[in-house]
């Protein structure tokens, strides 16, 4: 590698080049946060020269524009083509930068808007709740098992139903109209889209996955421009997708002991969740890393307080420090359903779980003690983990826990109007509620006790406590709900009372083929899938996320945006952009 500073400043083309500018990241149509660290890397389709290439940007050499001395690398790790790089560049102006990159006679052109923000924030504190998952189906199932129907109207609303702003967010990634939570909550982070697998970074062609032109994160930004603090809040492990785009910069989300070492790196006030076995040293029994550090030990040196059980959150909310470790789980914590009510899944390994209303209320509390504000995100991770072994009950009662955190975020929220909400989920799943299954009906038949038109009438739960959960999933007259994607599975018409569902198992080919174990269940029909047979559970949707908001800055959800799109409302109620908060 050698310094690009001359070739970056020449106006001529010396010699025709081998190959073509083939990428360009930040890609096309990029948006970029006024003063936010950027990586930027050209890639060229084969070896070319390093004289034969000029990168310039609004007609500028780049290297004037970005201020930084650019890198030639003449031949990348494992593919036989060279690159440009230039890292952790900023762009003050906001602005259109056109950048021109050329190699020879071929050349390659992409488009950046650059934006700025307010002067001054509209928002002290900003809690972001989403759902992983999170599909108009289980809004509605969710409301009609919590709060019942009576004459085609429902008895009651979410408090999701009361957010007074929506929009319609898309979600594919770009490499594919299809997409998953890492690129999906890597989008609402850092206000760049990305590819499936990838957090904090472009995806680029090399192998190795930490070397991608990397992206700001919400959280970096908010330590490098802000004193606020910040929590995460989650029910699947610390290091799982969603959670992770908070914090990581890797190709491959799986790196999670790698993404535990960049949580750590950024010290979040309060984390609470699962995902332990990343915080312990190999030498620890449960522990999945492969080296001896000791996050646990780290984080308390750090003056944090941890607490593994709910009664030791509780405790921790007594502590003055406002930093708080909670590890609940191994692994993911478990189901509402569950955790309060079945008993089932891993709860009697780990029987003292906190719920996410638990987890909501005390983040808040500690949260809340910084005169300066904070930033909160809650994540409802088992509405997708239930969703894609489509075990439908399990994903709505977690979608109920879910709106019971948002009861909790606009309590507060009324006391403090100061404070933005934002409710969302990541991507959908295909499904959707058919009508009703009706145990009354006569026959064997459980596909003729469904109920779809006139026929379906209203399901019979029945909340006797008032707590807004049902007292049982298993009435008689029960919501239907179906996928319009997975394996090959028998349906049962029923709640998976014995523990969350497996519909495929794999066979000796490896493929995966439908799970027998449920075959002998009384009325239970095989259904075909329409996925490829590698495939074990229902896939997510490309359709359309809804975005709920209400507060200082919630004006700017509106119609259809893109999940990027939301980052930069984030950072406008923030001024993450504006010259008064660097």
């Amino acid at each position: 590698m050698r310094s690009l500073l001359a070739i970056l400043t020449a106006t001529t083309i010396l010699v025709p080049a081998v190959a073509g500018a083939a990428t360009v990241y930040p890609l096309d149509r990029a948006t970029i946060l006024t003063a936010s660290p950027f990586d930027v890397k050209v890639e060229f389709d084969g070896i070319v020269a390093g004289s034969d290439v000029t990168v310039t940007i609004n007609g500028k050499p780049a290297a004037e524009v970005l201020g930084k001395e650019a890198t030639f690398i003449e031949k990348e790790d494992g593919v036989e083509a060279s690159a440009v790089r230039l890292e952790g560049v900023t762009i003050a102006e906001p602005g259109t930068y056109t950048v021109i990159a050329k190699a020879g006679d071929d050349e390659k052109t992409v488009t950046w808007e650059v934006y700025g923000t307010a002067a001054e924030p509209k928002a002290k504190n900003v809690i972001f709740l989403i759902a992983d998952g999170l599909s108009v189906a289980h809004r509605t199932a969710a409301r009609i098992m919590s709060k019942g129907m009576t004459e085609g109207k429902a008895n009651g609303r979410l408090n999701m139903d009361e957010l007074d702003r929506m929009a319609f967010i898309g979600t594919s990634s770009t490499g594919s109209v299809a997409t998953d939570s890492a690129n999906t909550m890597s989008a609402y982070m850092t206000g760049h889209k990305s590819a499936v697998n990838a957090l904090g970074v472009y995806a680029d062609r090399t192998a190795d996955p930490f070397d991608d032109p990397k992206v700001e994160t919400l959280v970096e930004a908010l330590r490098r421009q802000t004193s606020k603090s910040v929590g995460i809040v989650t029910t699947s492990e610390l290091q799982d997708a969603t959670p992770a785009a908070l914090f990581a910069h890797t190709r491959r989300r799986a790196e999670k002991a790698a993404i535990n070492t960049q949580i750590f790196d950024l010290k979040p006030e309060v984390i609470l969740g699962g995902g332990s076995a990343y915080f312990l040293p190999q030498s620890v029994a449960g522990s999945k890393r492969k080296d001896d550090t000791d996050h646990i030990e780290g984080f308390k040196e750090a003056g944090y307080t941890l607490a593994t059980t709910k009664g030791e959150l509780e405790a921790a909310a007594g502590s003055n420090t406002g930093k708080v470790l909670g590890l609940f789980h191994t692994g993911n914590m478990d189901t509402t359903l569950d955790r309060e009510f079945l008993k089932k899944g891993t709860v009697d390994k780990f029987p003292e779980q906190p719920g996410l209303v638990d987890m909501t209320k005390s983040a808040i509390g500690q949260l809340s003690k910084n005169a300066e504000g904070f930033v909160l995100i809650v994540e409802a991770a088992n509405v997708d983990k239930m969703s894609h072994p489509l075990d439908w009950d399990r994903a709505v009662v977690d979608t109920i826990e879910f709106d019971k955190a948002i009861g909790v975020a606009r309590e507060f929220a009324e006391k403090n109007p100061d404070t933005l909400i934002v409710v969302t989920g990541d991507h959908t799943h295909g499904v959707s509620i058919i009508g009703t299954v009706d145990d009354e009906k006569p026959g064997d038949e459980m596909r003729e006790k469904v109920g779809t038109y006139a026929e379906a009438g209203f399901p019979n739960y029945v909340d006797s406590n008032g707590d807004g959960y049902p007292d049982s999933v298993d009435v008689s007259r029960r919501l239907f709900l179906a996928a319009n994607n997975g394996p090959d599975h028998y349906e049962t018409f029923r709640p998976k009372l014995d523990g969350p569902f497996v519909p495929a198992i794999q066979d000796e080919n490896k493929k995966y083929i439908a799970n027998e174990a449920y075959k002998d269940v009384p009325g239970a029909v095989f259904v075909e899938g329409n996925i490829p047979r590698d495939g074990d559970t229902g896939v997510h949707a490309v359709d359309d996320v809804v975005l709920q908001a209400t507060g200082p800055g919630s004006e700017n959800f509106r119609g259809y945006m893109e999940q990027s799109d939301v980052y930069r409302v984030l950072a406008d109620a923030l001024a993450l952009g504006s010259k008064q908060t660097q």
